[in-house]
Formats: C-alpha cells, structure tokens, sequence
C-alpha cells in the first residue's frame, strides 16, 4: 500500500486528537467553565468529520486501532497494512497531545485523558465495547451500503457516542486517543486496559453483528 495511506491515518488521527483535546481545554478556560459533557461531543465528532473530509479518501478514514481491525476482519485491508495503519495511528495521537502539552502545559494533557469512576473497571470496559460495536457496525455498513453518507453519519455517531458514554467511561472507542493523552500527560497506568479491552472486543462484536445482518444477496 502507498506510504501515503499511513500518513493520511497519521494526519487524520492529529486531526481527531488535537481538535477534539483543544475543545476540551478551550472549554476549560472560559469563564465560566463548560463542561466536557457538553465540549468533548461536538469537538471530537466534528474533528472527525474535518479529519474524513481532509484524507479520509487516502486511506479510508480509520483514524482509530478498532476501526482497522474491523476492517481487518471483514477483508477490507490486509494484516501488514492495518499494522502500519496502527502504528500511525498511534504516532498522531501522541503528536496531538504533544502539541497541546506545547501550547497549554501538561495539567491541559491530563485533562483531556480518558477516564472512569474509581472501582467501576468492569462497568467501563462494557461500556466501551458496546458503544465501540454500535461505531463499528455503523462504520462497516456505512462505508458498504451508503457510502456518499459516510463523512457526515461516522462523525454523528461519534457525537452521540461521546454524550452517551462519557460519564461512565470518558468514550474513548479509541486506543490512540486514549493513550495519546496518557502517555504524554504521564497519567498512564494499568487502567489503560480498559481501552484496549473494551474497544478491540467492540470491534469484534461490531463486526460480528454486521456480518450476521448483512444481507449477502444483494451488492
């Protein structure tokens, strides 16, 4: 695959990062304050839809670990290449924070981190899978029954994600996103798995349910 693809994940995932993470500290410093229920949202589902709209038709817009994977399992890319996708990924998340630890300092970072109430581990991960799989299955059939539609009802439900799942487990659906902010705000630890659990086992239930539900008799 080009090299190009790779750094259209890189650039679209600092898209989705840098923008959706500045609307949080944006909202931070207004007085007064706005909630992150009410920033985080619009300013991570309309960085995607920038980010789609900017080199989603380089690469096809995965911007998020769970994304290529489903896409993995249903044949839509080959393993070496959603490795490299992963891998940029990963790259431009970490950029994003980088860039806000730059313009605001690193309480900024920690303040755009992921997180869950204290105790409810369990209640987090299945948060985070059913809210991934609900991404994916939309995601998959999006992007195969309606194409034309996908820049604008990928990012939607990005937005509704965000205000279903924040309280309960910050709605991630996102390794990169998630570690992106962690590691470079120096908040990660073992809570972590809880964002590679729950969104890889969504995508899979995702892409699962998509699979059953397809009708395979039409095109």
């Amino acid at each position: 695959m080009d090299a190009r693809t790779y750094l259209a994940e890189l650039v679209g995932t600092f898209i989705l990062v840098v923008v959706g993470s500045m609307s949080i500290v944006a909202g931070g410093l207004v007085t007064p304050p706005l909630p992150a229920l009410i920033v985080a949202p619009f300013g991570f589902g309309l960085a995607l839809l920038a980010a789609i709209q900017a080199v989603g038709y380089v690469s096809g817009g995965h911007f998020n670990p769970a994304v290529t994977l489903g896409a993995l399992l249903d044949r839509r890319i080959e393993p070496m290449n959603a490795l490299g996708y992963v891998v940029a990924q990963v790259i431009g998340a970490i950029a994003a924070s980088g860039f806000v630890l730059f313009l605001a300092g690193q309480a900024a970072v920690q303040s755009t981190a992921n997180g869950f109430p204290d105790g409810k581990e369990i209640q987090a991960v299945a948060v985070e899978t059913v809210l991934t799989a609900i991404f994916l299955m939309v995601i998959l059939t999006v992007t195969k029954r309606a194409p034309g539609q996908a820049a604008f009802s990928i990012p939607l439900t990005l937005v509704a994600i965000h205000f279903a799942g924040i309280p309960f487990s910050g709605a991630s659906v996102n390794p990169a996103r998630t570690l992106g902010p962690a590691l470079v705000g120096g908040t990660l630890d073992a809570s972590f798995v809880v964002y590679l659990i729950g969104p890889l086992l969504g995508a899979v239930i995702g892409w699962a349910l998509y699979r059953a539900l397809e009708d395979r008799s039409t095109p």
